[in-house]
């Protein structure tokens, strides 16, 4: 299941993004900007739990040596983050950046975005223009007296039209607002009125538990519509966090088929064995199968093989035991409880 096919297709390095590619999974780099070794460091361990497009920080000319250092060390592409100075996209573009990340808000002049323009359409780079609602133009802002899904839109259209003025349209836009509410109507507009990719995010959206649940409502909510192209799911963690949320989330959604899809009831009287434990320490320890398969946690034999019958296999407990079932028949039974989970995770590495 991939995204909405009508969008632009824009190649952010060897990553397509839109036009019915799949929605790829970003983050961003948390080390401070001019450590060269620890971005590294941290930029390898995001990339080998999948994270596709990675962005990072440039908040003066130092810390381009560190993005050069990325290019030279890590297969995904690297974004640019620029805030404030055009000049550093300039030099961000010439040191290999795969994209440019720019705040309408605070960018700078039209004659500024013009020499971002030409440094990028001379390298084929594409430019994700990033509103957002905390650095909404004061002007759009003062018109709408706060920060409304239309001012959001307006920010966005008005600089499409500049870079497209300059003949420029490998563009990507967002549109983030840490009010949910507004970021999802604000991107359903959108979705209305741009023929360019769309990369979704809730910003500031807090520590991992509230993160990843609003994050999960704006987020879910526009790709289940066909809306969105990429997306991140911004977190106060580790950005790790942000990877690991954001591949769980596709795969809850039909986007993602790698790695294991859990179903596991939510107990009530009727569970005589530690449903909780077991569920939570099957999840730790099926975390890197790469298998495409569902698997079932359930608390009883009475109706939990029935309820999980689409699951490729599964375990449903009884008094201090178990059973052990596949698409909903029951294989094994008198399974002890503290053989249960070793059990299960037998049968699916033979599977």
């Amino acid at each position: 299941m991939n995204t909405n096919k009508t969008t632009k297709r824009v190649n952010v390095g060897t990553v397509p993004v839109g036009a019915g590619a799949p929605v790829s999974i970003q983050s961003m780099l948390a080390v401070p900007a001019h450590d060269i070794k620890g971005n590294v460091s941290a930029a390898k361990v995001l990339e080998e739990a999948g994270c596709e497009i990675l962005r990072v920080s440039v908040p003066d000319a130092d810390a381009v040596k560190t993005l050069e250092s990325l290019k030279e060390n890590v297969n995904i592409p690297i974004v640019a983050d620029i805030h404030f100075d055009w000049r550093l996209a300039v030099l961000s573009a010439k040191a290999g950046a795969d994209k440019i990340r720019i705040n309408p808000g605070n960018i700078g002049d039209e004659a500024g975005v013009k020499e971002v323009v030409k440094a990028c359409k001379a390298r084929n780079i594409p430019i994700r223009i990033g509103v957002n609602s905390g650095s909404l133009e004061k002007s759009i802002l003062a018109r709408y007296k706060k920060v409304t899904p239309e001012a959001l839109v307006e920010s966005g259209l008005y600089h499409i039209g500049l870079l497209e003025k300059y003949d420029f349209d490998d563009i990507i836009l967002s549109l983030k607002s840490s009010n949910v509410t507004v970021m999802y109507n604000a991107y359903v507009l959108a979705a209305e009125k741009v023929k360019y990719p769309l990369h979704l995010g809730v910003t500031e959206a807090g520590t991992e538990n509230t993160g990843v649940i609003k994050s999960s409502a704006g987020i879910g909510g526009l790709l289940l519509r066909g809306i969105g192209d990429t997306i991140r799911i911004s977190l106060t963690d580790d950005p790790l966090k942000e990877v690991e949320a954001a591949k769980k989330l596709l795969s809850a959604i039909g986007m993602r088929n790698e790695g294991i899809r859990f179903v596991s009831c939510p107990t009530c009287g009727r569970t005589q064995i530690d449903l909780i434990g077991i569920a939570k320490q099957a999840e730790k320890r099926l975390s890197g199968v790469k298998k495409n398969i569902t698997v079932a946690i359930m608390g009883c034999v009475v109706n939990g093989p029935g309820e999980a019958a689409a699951a490729d296999i599964g375990i449903a407990g009884g008094k201090n035991s178990g059973v052990l079932f596949k698409k909903g028949k029951i294989v094994s039974s008198g399974i002890p409880e503290d053989r249960l989970l070793d059990t299960l995770i037998s049968e699916i590495e033979n599977m």
